[in-house]
């Protein structure tokens, strides 16, 4: 199957595009946009990818679902479009960076300047159905993006991985903790975070400090 991905991941996950199982979620994908309102639209789909090309790849960051409302996803977790409000999460993501580095607070939530540093932001569920949760879970897109984490694992070395909460812990079991930097808290959404489960974690410098421990340039938060 031919997949318009960016060409380092196009070359590393050839063999997944190929299988059975791909192709049948191929299929689901475009039956689902032809009859319904999905995001992110069908040019984001794959948009991690492209604003973060594999031989860049330094940071990794793992959500579950795209946004499902009105004009919110755009191919990248919690990052949202220009023109959208920030939701609950993404705020407490950058009340964290304000707290930790001292960034003040973006004009908006569109996180593709992340993506361009080395950020893979990664959610385990490409698309959605629109105001339906979960509504594309459970078709294949968790068996690709295992396989996605697996080949970062595998192939590169001393990536930072960003597990926030329960989901993202689990989705990153494989990794190899040996070669890579593992850093778990809770969920950024209000209910993990007023608990006292996000706020203090202090993840950002500490990516930062781990990167610059091995010779890479910081990401600007």
């Amino acid at each position: 199957m031919n997949v318009n991905i960016e060409v380092g991941w196009k070359t590393q996950l050839k063999s997944e595009f190929e299988k059975p199982y791909f192709e049948q979620l191929a299929n689901f994908i475009k039956e689902e946009y032809s009859k319904n309102t999905c995001y992110p639209k069908g040019a984001d789909i794959f948009a991690a990818f492209d604003y973060c090309s594999f031989d860049d790849t330094k940071v990794v960051i793992i959500g579950q679902d795209p946004y499902h409302g009105i004009g919110q996803a755009n191919g990248l977790c919690f990052s949202v479009n220009e023109n959208i409000a920030m939701p609950p999460s993404l705020i407490n993501i950058f009340k964290e960076i304000e707290t930790d580095l001292g960034i003040p607070f973006p004009s908006n939530g569109n996180l593709q300047r992340w993506a361009k540093q080395g950020v893979l932001l990664l959610n385990a569920t490409l698309t959605v159905q629109a105001h339906q949760a979960g509504s594309h879970q459970k078709r294949g897109w968790e068996q690709f993006t295992d396989e996605v984490i697996r080949v970062i694992s595998d192939k590169k070395e001393n990536v930072v991985f960003l597990l926030w909460g329960g989901f993202a812990k689990k989705k990153g079991i494989k990794i190899d903790k040996t070669k890579h930097h593992v850093l778990t808290s809770g969920h950024p959404s209000p209910l993990s975070a007023n608990r006292g489960y996000w706020f203090g974690n202090k993840h950002f410098s500490k990516t930062n400090d781990y990167l610059k421990s091995k010779g890479e340039t910081n990401i600007n938060w």
